[in-house]
């Protein structure tokens, strides 16, 4: 359904966005210092609103970085979501 869909979307969206803050950690970064951002999704039209609504949410009020979303095939079929990101240390 729909909304079974979209709960999935927004959660893989959320897990890939704590590896992504872990990774900003690591490398001495952090979301205020994204320069940009490519967005991969499996179905962009189906899954775009929830992406951005998790996206939205975890990106500090003020910062809005280049990004590019795209419609993808996977990898692998189960995965919904990959984001590639260009930083500088903090």
């Amino acid at each position: 359904s729909t909304s079974r869909r979209q709960r999935q979307m927004c959660k893989e969206t959320g897990e890939v966005l704590e590896k992504i803050d872990a990774l900003l950690a690591a490398a001495g970064s952090d979301k205020q210092h994204i320069l940009s951002a490519q967005i991969w999704l499996k179905n962009i039209e189906r899954d775009f609103a929830a992406f951005n609504e998790v996206w939205v949410q975890w990106m500090p009020e003020g910062y809005s970085p280049a990004r590019a979303a795209v419609q993808a095939e996977m990898a692998r079929p189960e995965i919904l979501v990959e984001i590639m990101l260009t930083a500088v240390k903090a």
